[in-house]
C-alpha cells in the first residue's frame, strides 16, 4: 500500500497535471488532466511512471468525460434561495455572506427552540475524499450537538460482518488476483465499478486459472466465466452455508488452521448442517450440479480468492450472507499464500488515517429511515428535525421508500440546505442551495478501498462560478457558531496533517514510501492478521449473534411473493457512481425483464410502456427484454434521476425501508414488484404508506426543474 503525492506538471507543458479520482469506486485511479485557462479540457489515465500500478493505462468513461459534469447546464454557480414552492426548482441568487448568515440563524434558532438534535446532517460518499467528509463538518455538527447520522445505505452489513469476523484486516491485493488458480467474484460487477480488476482476471485465466461468478445477472464478466451461479436475490446465505456444510462433511475443512486461528468452528458447522446442496438448490434456484462444480473448484484450488461485493448485503439476510462468504477461506484453509483469501474493502489497510471528532452522545438517525423521521414525529425519540443539511449525497435519488422521503422534503416547516456541485433531485426541494467544488477543484486525500493506495491530491482547475470546498464552508460555519478551538486545523495543509495522523504518516507521504504495516500486496495471515482481541477469526462472533434478531446465519424467507412475484434489483451501472453523473444520462431508463416474465404479462414490442409497482410506490417507464437476467428478476439501475423515467421516480420508490439482519443496512434487493402495461391501467399517485407485511424491524412530480445559475460559466 503506498501513499503517493501527485507528480508535478510534465516539463514543458504546464497545462498537464496529475491527480487522482476520489469518487466512490474501489480503484482510486491516477489521472492526467489537461487544463486550459483554468478549465479542464481532457482527462485520461496517468502514465505508468507517475500512476499507481493498478490503474495505469485506462480509466472509466465517466471520469474521462467529467468536463460535461464540470461545465454542464446543471452545475450550481452561486448560492441560491428558494422563491417558489418546494420542488419547483425556482431559486434566486444570493451572496455567500447572506447564505452563511441564514444557515447560522436557522441552526441557532432550532437549537434554542428545540435543541441541537433538531438539526440533522445527511451525507454519504458523494465526495469520498478524506478531507471533504468527517473533518470540518464533524467539528461543526458534533460540537453543535446535532443528531448523528448512521450512514447505512451501503456497506453497513458488510462492514459489521467483516469487523465481527476479522476485525479490520486488509484483504488480497487486486493485483495478486492474476496469480489465483481460482477467483470467485461474488455479488460484484467490476465491469461497472472497479474496472481494473477485469484485465487482471483475464490474465489469470490466460495463465490457466478458473473464474466463478455469483450474480443473478449474466454480467459481462459472468459471460467469460468458467461457471456462473445465478441465485435468487436474498439467497446467497443459503449457497454459502451449503459450501460450508460440504467442507465439514467431506473433511475438506482445514482443521489445523481452524484450531490455531479461529473460534466458533463447531457452531458454524452446526448452523450450516441443514443446508444440503439439494435444499440450497431449491431455495436459490441454482442447480445442484452447479453448486457441486463450484464446491469442487474451490475445495481443490490454491491459491483461491473470493472477491465479495456489496450486492450480497442488499437484502434481509445481507449481513449473515457476507459473514458466511467471508468465513469460507478460513474454513477451507485458503489463507497464507499469495492470492489466497478474500477481498472486500481494502480501506482496512489504512488503520490510523482519519479525523476523530468525539461523539457528542446525541441520538443516531438511520439514514434508511429518513422518510419516516421527516414525516412521523413518533418515528424517533426527541425533537422533530427542523434543519436538514444535505451534502455529499442525493437522498431523494438514493434512499429507500422514495415517496416517503419526498413527502418529508415537502414540509414547509423543514429548512433544507443542499450543498452540491449540481442541481440534484434533492436540491430542487431545498430552501437554500450552495455550490460545491469537485475533486478537481480542491485539495483532498483519495484513499482506494480496492487499490491499496492513498493519493495526496491538489486542485488542478479553477472552481466553477462561486463554488467552495467543504473544508472552507464547514469551517466558516463552525467559526461563526463559536465552535472552533485554538488547536483545530484551519488550512488545507493543517487538515492534511491531522487526517494523516501526525508526523510519521506525513513523512511517509512526502517520501512516497510503502507503509510497513501491510506492504502494498500483503498476504493474509502472513503479513496481516485479524485485528480482533485474540488475533483470531471469530466465525460466530457474539456481537453479531446478539444483533441479529434470529441469530447469525439464520435464513429469513421472503414474504409477499404471491402478490408481487418479481424480485427487483438495482445494481450499479457504468454510467453513474451511485447517482453522481445521473443528470448526464440521455433519454429514458428502461425496466429490464427476462422475456419469459414479459410474455407472461402480455408485454411485447407493441406494449413497451409499463408501470412497475408495489405498496411503496410505482415507476412508469419503458421495458427492455434481457435474457441475461434470471427469470423472476427485474432490473432498474441504481442512481436514476427523476428526468430519466416518465413518473419521476426510480427503483428507490419500490424499495422497502426495512433493515438487514445485522448492520441496519438497506434492503434494496428485497423489493418485490408487479409489472403491467401502462396503457392497460389507470395512472395514479402511489400509496406511500409502508406495507403491513411484518417486515419492518425499526422504531425509529417528475418534470425537470428550473435550475438556479445554470449554464456555462
Amino acid at each position: 500500500m503506498t501513499i503517493a503525492d501527485p507528480a508535478p506538471a510534465l516539463e514543458g507543458n504546464p497545462a498537464v497535471h496529475h491527480t487522482a479520482c476520489t469518487l466512490d469506486c474501489p480503484d482510486s485511479c491516477s489521472l492526467e488532466v489537461e487544463v486550459e485557462d483554468g478549465r479542464v479540457t481532457k482527462v485520461r489515465a496517468a502514465p505508468p511512471e507517475v500512476a499507481h500500478p493498478l490503474t495505469a493505462g485506462f480509466i472509466c468513461s465517466k471520469v474521462g468525460r467529467i468536463s460535461r459534469h464540470l461545465y454542464g447546464e446543471d452545475r450550481l454557480l452561486h448560492p441560491a434561495l428558494r422563491e417558489g414552492a418546494k420542488g419547483d426548482g425556482d431559486f434566486r441568487p444570493i451572496s455567500w455572506d447572506d447564505a452563511i448568515d441564514l444557515i447560522v440563524e436557522r441552526m441557532a434558532e432550532a437549537k434554542t427552540t428545540l435543541g441541537g438534535e433538531s438539526v440533522l446532517p445527511l451525507s454519504y460518499g458523494g465526495s469520498n475524499g478524506l478531507l471533504t467528509q468527517d473533518t470540518a463538518d464533524a467539528i461543526l455538527f458534533r460540537r453543535f450537538g446535532a443528531s448523528q447520522l448512521a450512514r447505512t445505505v451501503c456497506a453497513a452489513p458488510s462492514t459489521a460482518a467483516a469487523l465481527g469476523l476479522y476485525g479490520k484486516m486488509a484483504g488480497v491485493a487486486l493485483e495478486d488476483y492474476e496469480h489465483a488458480e481460482l477467483a470467485i467474484v461474488w455479488g460484484a460487477n467490476p465491469s461497472s465499478t472497479g474496472i481494473h480488476l477485469v484485465p487482471i482476471l483475464r490474465a489469470a485465466r490466460a495463465r490457466g486459472g478458473k473464474l466463478v461468478v455469483v450474480d443473478p445477472r449474466r454480467t459481462p464478466l459472468a459471460k467469460q466465466a468458467d461457471l456462473h451461479l445465478q441465485p435468487r436475490p436474498g439467497t446467497d446465505l443459503c449457497l454459502a452455508l451449503a459450501l460450508h456444510r460440504e467442507l465439514f462433511r467431506r473433511g475438506d475443512a482445514d482443521r489445523e488452521f481452524l484450531a490455531e486461528h479461529a473460534t466458533g468452528v463447531d457452531e458454524l458447522r452446526r448452523r450450516a448442517e441443514p443446508w444440503t446442496f439439494e435444499r440450497a438448490a431449491e431455495v436459490t434456484g441454482v442447480p445442484v450440479r452447479d453448486i457441486t462444480r463450484c464446491y469442487e473448484l474451490y475445495s481443490t484450488s490454491s491459491p483461491a480468492v473470493i472477491r465479495c461485493g456489496w450486492g450480497v448485503e442488499r437484502n434481509r439476510n445481507g449481513g449473515s450472507a457476507v459473514a458466511a462468504v467471508l468465513a469460507l477461506p478460513a474454513v477451507a484453509g485458503k489463507f497464507k499464500v499469495r492470492a489466497g483469501g478474500y477481498t472486500m474493502s481494502n480501506g482496512a489497510a489504512f488503520r490510523n488515517v482519519g479525523w476523530r471528532e468525539p461523539s457528542p452522545g446525541t441520538r443516531i438517525v438511520n439514514m434508511n429511515h429518513i422518510g419516516r423521521v421527516l414525516t412521523d414525529p413518533n418515528a424517533i425519540s426527541g425533537p422533530p428535525v427542523q434543519v436538514l443539511f444535505v451534502y455529499n449525497a442525493n437522498p431523494l435519488a438514493t434512499l429507500p421508500n422514495q415517496e416517503l422521503v419526498r413527502r418529508g422534503l415537502e414540509r414547509e416547516d423543514l429548512f433544507t440546505v443542499v450543498f452540491d456541485q449540481v442541481m440534484t433531485d434533492t436540491a430542487a426541494w431545498a430552501d437554500l442551495v450552495l455550490p460545491a467544488t469537485t475533486f478537481l477543484e480542491h485539495d483532498d486525500l483519495a484513499m482506494g478501498y480496492g487499490a491499496m493506495v492513498l493519493h495526496d491530491t491538489k486542485p488542478v482547475a479553477q472552481p466553477v462560478g462561486e463554488a467552495r470546498s467543504n473544508l472552507r464552508v464547514f469551517g466558516e460555519l463552525a467559526d461563526r457558531l463559536g465552535l472552533l478551538r485554538d488547536d483545530d486545523p484551519r488550512s488545507e495543509a493543517e487538515w492534511r496533517q491531522a487526517v494523516l495522523g501526525g508526523s510519521r504518516q506525513r513523512r511517509l507521504a512526502d517520501e512516497g514510501l510503502v507503509l510497513p504495516e501491510t506492504g502494498r500486496r500483503p498476504i493474509q495471515f502472513v503479513d496481516v492478521f485479524p485485528h480482533t482481541a485474540d488475533r483470531k477469526v471469530h466465525l460466530c462472533p457474539p456481537s453479531l449473534e446478539t444483533e441479529s434478531a434470529r441469530g447469525l446465519y439464520a435464513f429469513h424467507a421472503e414474504l409477499g411473493e404471491g402478490r408481487y412475484p418479481l424480485a427487483l434489483i438495482s445494481p450499479s451501472v457504468p454510467q453513474t457512481v451511485s447517482s453522481t453523473f445521473g443528470q448526464l444520462r440521455p433519454g429514458q431508463v428502461p425496466l429490464e425483464m427476462h422475456p419469459e416474465d414479459a410474455a407472461a404479462r402480455g408485454l411485447g414490442r407493441d406494449k413497451p410502456r409499463v408501470r412497475v409497482f408495489n405498496d411503496y410506490g410505482e415507476v412508469r417507464c419503458h421495458v427492455r427484454l434481457n435474457r441475461d437476467l434470471k427469470p423472476g428478476v427485474a432490473l432498474l439501475p441504481k442512481g436514476v434521476w427523476a428526468r430519466s423515467t416518465e413518473s419521476g421516480t426510480n427503483a428507490c420508490a419500490l424499495a422497502p425501508d426495512t433493515l438487514t439482519d445485522i448492520g441496519a443496512g438497506a434492503c434494496f434487493n428485497d423489493a418485490r414488484v408487479e409489472v403491467e402495461a401502462l396503457s392497460d391501467v389507470s395512472v395514479r399517485r402511489p400509496d406511500i404508506r409502508p406495507p403491513e407485511d411484518g417486515r419492518s424491524d425499526c422504531d425509529a412530480s417528475g418534470a425537470r426543474t428550473r435550475q438556479p445559475g445554470a449554464g456555462r460559466p
